[in-house]
């Protein structure tokens, strides 16, 4: 596909889905057309860009809103995935961490399997990876880099790799002096595309990023020299191409993913090298954000038979730190800076409004048609309209403790946890 049929496929698409009240940038993960509609198979949703695609926007959050159900669960910040009636979430005992199964309508465990011993730090015990569900397979990882693929079904191993085993990425931990992936955990995940599937190993001889055969465990490729940082992955079709965006320790990063060459890098160091964010993908630009540098976009074109990128625009004073933004029509929303919630122009960068109140580092943030659920990492749920004109808050209530876990949306329910629960709640009567 070149340039200009990416662009005309783009508009189309938008046209479509802006239709039925949300916009999907180009970046969608192969997922079953059945799963896209009622399923949260992975980080951030079935296209990984925090939209909601079975459902029409909220008017108002019910005035007695409580949990469907309700289970007591161990650490961890990881966030719960849903597909065809099941979730999983991953937690720690105190020894190890553990990969759940449970029925979405009733909280009731099918089967458990320990996959890895328990890292804990200051910031808290258990697994910070998102898992994925594709087909009849689930994907976990451990913060010390213990990668499986468990068969959905049993919860029994199918294959693994170990980032430290297989790759020479020792996990020092805690007493490591910059904030790698090897330092507090790796809490970025992987992406599916077809049979493939990419994950942020974080070596730094050749192995950066890593392809495996998503059936067998196979290498298929591996890639780059930067350490991996706390970003998840992104798969997108950028100037034509087929492509894993990074955004690793030490640059923003495209790799063609037939055979993992580096097609552009953009060198963006911070202090201590804490990239959380993902990279959001409109069109042919990627967007990322720090709390060092801000808010920026980088273009990706064709230049001859190369492909190449360029900064778009740079919005400095935007130092979100931990969440990633959420696009709705033209616009950005997201946590911002200085516990408050932005909403930004996502073609310039210019910032529209701001509002103050949101949590104290981190609010998750979801689009359900032209609302946004916010989940502040205080533990209260925000309903906010996706005006771009003006700040519009549409309830307010607490409905957890403290997290920094991203919730699902699968089937007008929500899927919320902290370090001690997890609970569900419905919307199905809230339209």
């Amino acid at each position: 596909m070149n340039s200009n049929s990416s662009k005309h496929l783009w508009r189309w698409s938008r046209w479509l889905i802006t239709s039925c009240l949300a916009i999907v940038p180009l970046a969608v993960v192969n997922w079953p057309c059945a799963a896209i509609d009622n399923d949260w198979p992975q980080w951030r949703g079935p296209a990984r860009n925090a939209i909601a695609l079975d459902a029409r926007s909220i008017a108002s959050l019910p005035a007695d809103l409580k949990p469907v159900w309700k289970i007591r669960i161990g650490g961890g910040h990881s966030g719960p995935v849903v597909a065809g009636g099941k979730l999983v979430y991953l937690d720690e005992d105190g020894e190890q961490e553990i990969a759940h199964l449970i029925e979405a309508k009733s909280g009731r465990e099918i089967w458990r399997t320990p996959f890895a011993s328990m890292y804990q730090d200051e910031w808290g015990a258990g697994p910070r990876s998102t898992p994925t569900i594709d087909g009849a397979r689930v994907y976990v990882q451990s913060c010390n880099g213990e990668f499986r693929c468990l068969n959905l079904a049993d919860g029994k191993p199918i294959w693994a790799t170990s980032f430290e085993k297989d790759f020479g990425v020792v996990f020092v931990g805690s007493k490591a002096n910059e904030g790698t992936a090897r330092r507090r955990g790796n809490n970025g995940s992987g992406v599916i595309d077809a049979d493939r599937i990419v994950l942020p190993v974080g070596s730094t001889t050749g192995a950066s990023l890593v392809c495996f055969d998503k059936h067998t465990g196979a290498m298929l490729w591996k890639s780059g020299e930067d350490e991996a940082a706390y970003s998840s992955l992104m798969m997108a079709t950028l100037a034509g191409v087929r492509q894993v965006v990074a955004f690793t320790a030490d640059a923003l990063v495209g790799a063609d993913l037939r055979d993992g060459k580096i097609l552009w890098r953009e060198p963006l160091k911070t202090n201590a090298k804490r990239h959380t964010a993902s990279p959001v993908i409109i069109g042919d630009t990627v967007l990322v954000n720090s709390h060092t540098f801000g808010l920026i976009a980088f273009r990706i074109s064709k230049l001859g038979g190369s492909v190449k990128s360029e900064q778009a625009w740079l919005n400095a004073d935007l130092k979100i730190n931990l969440a990633t933004p959420v696009v709705v029509g033209d616009y950005l929303f997201s946590h911002g800076p200085a516990k408050n919630f932005v909403c930004v122009e996502a073609q310039t960068g210019k910032q529209h409004w701001a509002q103050d109140g949101f949590g104290k580092e981190y609010s998750s943030t979801l689009a359900v048609g032209k609302t946004l659920l916010v989940l502040t990492d205080l533990g209260e749920l925000v309903l906010v309209a996706a005006n771009p004109d003006k700040y519009v808050e549409l309830g307010r209530q607490q409905i957890c403790g403290k997290t920094w876990s991203f919730p699902a949306f699968a089937g007008g329910k929500l899927y919320v946890r902290d370090n001690k629960d997890l609970q569900c709640f419905d919307f199905t009567g809230a339209k």
